[in-house]
């Protein structure tokens, strides 16, 4: 795969901004998702991302005369290939927090970024430099420094089936956010068929494991539409956005801030206990970006 960076964003104040409102997002997806707690994990999924197709609608341009300058295969890449991804990196990660530990599946969950900037700085340079690996590890470990103690305290659940659902949506946000790179493949005007392709995908997969169920409350739904018109709808539009940007793998570093915001928001929520390691981890995750951004 080619990352042409010709027809990429020019100013780097746009890609950050995008990033940045993505990055905040999904930090609100913990909370979001323990509001929507009696919905199955598979049924929150297909509701969060058809809620998130019917958001981007307006917000997306119609250029349908541009697919036929795309060959089959890149035309099976982009409408069952990615459409695969987004249903695999919200399933797999709703589910893992299902059937693991919150604290095992969110460290195995959020490497997904440290994944992300090492396969894409690989793909533009061809090599991977000292700065790219400390900065990344540091950006990591402030993330895991919010996890890593409870995990080993509490040692390994056995959880196996989460952990590896877990490690199943890390792969592919990644490999999301590379596509996203590919400037032919516009995908933040074709993302209402996208999410609304891996909603059918997800949804035939509960109707399959999970059955049939009652309907949900009025504020589950009301949960399930914000995480779907929120993380799953407009975030998606500013990461397509931010990743077009000349220094992508620049604007990629601010992933590894979800993490902190999100426990941040649980412990303004009231869900969570401050600490000492939010305001560590924070300091870690800056350092990191900073470093890896020289």
């Amino acid at each position: 795969m080619q990352l042409d960076s010709s027809r990429r964003i020019g100013s780097p104040w746009l890609g950050a901004a995008a990033a940045a409102l993505a990055v905040v997002l999904w930090a609100l997806v913990p909370l979001l998702a323990a509001q929507a707690g009696e919905l199955p994990p598979l049924r929150l999924a297909a509701l969060a991302l058809l809620a998130g197709a019917l958001g981007t609608l307006p917000m997306a341009r119609r250029r349908r005369h541009r697919d036929a300058l795309l060959s089959r295969l890149q035309g099976g890449l982009i409408y069952l290939g990615v459409p695969l991804l987004v249903a695999g990196a919200v399933g797999a990660c709703v589910a893992a927090f299902r059937l693991a530990p919150a604290e095992e599946a969110a460290l195995i969950l959020y490497t997904w970024p440290v994944l992300f900037l090492l396969a894409s700085r690989r793909l533009a340079t061809g090599r991977l430099s000292a700065g790219i690996l400390t900065g990344a590890g540091l950006a990591f470990s402030g993330a895991a420094l919010l996890v890593a103690p409870q995990a080993l305290a509490g040692g390994v659940s056995g959880a196996w089936a989460g952990h590896g659902l877990a490690l199943l949506g890390a792969a592919c946000w990644a490999l999301y956010s590379l596509a996203c790179q590919v400037p032919a493949w516009r995908l933040g005007e074709r993302m209402p068929h996208l999410l609304l392709t891996a909603s059918v995908m997800v949804g035939g997969l509960s109707l399959v494991l999970e059955g049939v169920h009652a309907l949900p409350s009025r504020e589950s739904l009301l949960a399930t539409a914000a995480l779907g018109l929120g993380p799953y709808g407009l975030a998606m539009l500013a990461w397509d956005r931010a990743l077009r940007d000349p220094q992508a793998h620049r604007v990629g570093q601010l992933a590894h801030a979800v993490p902190v915001l999100a426990t941040l928001f649980l412990v303004l929520a009231g869900v969570a206990t401050p600490d000492w390691r939010l305001p560590l981890a924070a300091v870690l995750v800056v350092a990191g970006s900073m470093t890896a951004s020289r």
